[in-house]
This record gives structure tokens, sequence and C-alpha cells, in this order.
């Protein structure tokens, strides 16, 4: 079976529609869909943009992927298109995440809305990940302390820029300065901006718009390619003891 004859069953089942209510959406006759479901025929480009605008996929992902395999509908804007990503699976059903190379990094911002790009990526398992899409993301420097240079952190994809949480850290990707890690900070005095910090306080906090935010990724796990030396444990020690003292003082203070 072809990935468009699938997809077209696959996508108007998604929305409960039967196939007469479907054509009727489309402007299409009934046996045009069930053709086009069951093989018989290949729909020609022009049904195929009335697929890509009805659904908001672009009809390269239409023709050549398998959407059965998302495991829910997260999209990702575009211009004013929507591209799906589907959750990779492998020939077991379980779930991958994409490895964004530290080398490449500083092409993701070019290549990050590109499904060839995407679908080349390296892959790994990780199982106790919690639903939804993720990708492991390459940190530089030494911003967000105690996570070092050369770790990558596992983040999952935040469909919504509403759904930020105060004081969270994130893998945001902007126009301006492409990949960067950081703590975010609602601002209660202007709700177009969000303020971006690091935990290492060398580096000053920055604004940015949520307008300039193409893509956010909300902080699952790290995973360290180095081990720590004594120094640096005492001083993830320390911090990740004020970090807790912060959180059990602004519950007294609540009382």
């Amino acid at each position: 079976m072809k990935p468009i004859q699938i997809n077209i069953k696959h996508l108007r089942t998604l929305r409960k529609l039967s196939q007469e209510h479907f054509a009727d959406d489309l402007g299409w006759t009934r046996s045009m869909v069930g053709s086009y479901e069951e093989g018989r025929s290949e729909p020609p480009i022009e049904r195929l943009i009335d697929l890509s605008n009805y659904f908001n996929i672009p009809i390269d992902i239409l023709v050549r992927k398998d959407l059965r395999k998302a495991k829910d509908t997260s999209f990702i804007e575009v211009g004013n298109k929507r591209v799906l990503f589907p959750i990779t699976v492998n020939e077991n059903n379980e779930d991958l995440i994409e490895i964004i190379p530290a080398k490449a990094s500083a092409g993701y911002l070019s290549g990050y809305d590109d499904p060839e790009y995407i679908e080349q990526l390296q892959k790994i398992k990780l199982p106790f990940l919690p639903t939804g899409t993720h990708r492991a993301f390459p940190i530089k420097g030494d911003s967000m302390l105690p996570v070092k240079d050369g770790a990558f952190v596992v983040a999952k994809f935040v469909e919504d820029i509403n759904d930020i949480r105060d004081g969270r850290t994130y893998v945001v990707l902007t126009k301006d300065d492409g990949l960067v890690y950081k703590r975010i900070y609602l601002q209660e005095d202007n709700s177009q901006n969000l303020l971006l910090s690091s935990d290492n306080k060398l580096y000053k906090p920055y604004l940015v718009s949520k307008t300039s935010i193409l893509e956010l990724w909300e902080f699952t796990c790290c995973i360290n390619t180095q081990e720590y030396d004594e120094k640096e444990l005492k001083l993830s020690s320390i911090m990740t003891m004020f970090q807790e003292l912060k959180v059990e003082l602004e519950a007294v203070k609540q009382l």
C-alpha cells in the first residue's frame, strides 16, 4: 500500500468523518474517496493540493510518510503551514528520539522544518521518557551549570507557547540566536516577551519576543558525556540544596 492511500483513510478516520462527509468537505465525490483509499487510483496534483490545504500538511509528507506511526497530532508551525512530526518508532514499536549532533547544531535553524533533515538524524531509544515528541539537543558552554559543555538535554516539544511554566528550563529555537538552553521567566508587565536566564550568573538574562520563537522544547532529562570531578560535584550539590531550599521557603511564605 502506498502512503497516500493509507494517509487519506487514516486522517479522515482521525477526524471521525464518513467518506461521504469527507467528500462533501473537499468538493469530491464519495467514489473518488473510496478509489483513493482502496488504491484503485491515485489523486492528481490538484486533489493533493486539496488534501494539503484541508489537513494543513505538506504534500511531500502526505505522499511519502506513513502517518499511522504518529502517536499524537503534534504540529509545528512553518509559516502558514503546519508540519506533522510523528513520534518515530522502531520495528518493535518502541519510541525513538532524534539526536541533534553538536557539530551540526548550527544548521538546525535552517533544517528544523525540513522532513528530510529530521529523518536523517541519528536516533536512540530511551524507554523511561513520558509520552510526547522528544529530541536530544547538544549543550555548549557553561551558562547552565551544572549541565556541562558536551552534555545533551532531552526535551519534550511544547505545542503551545502559552503552556510555558514559569522558572522551568527549555531549549529555545529563535530566528536570531538559533538554539539556546535557558531558564524562562514569564513577564507580567509585557506578555509578548519572555525572560531567558542562565543558571550561571556570569551571563546576563535577556528578553526575547514570543513571535521570534520558532520551536520550544521543555527539559525532560540530561545525558552527560563527561565525568564530574570532585569540585564540580560539590558545586552541583550546593546549587541543588539552594534550589530545594527556595522551594521550601516559598511554601512556608505562602502559609
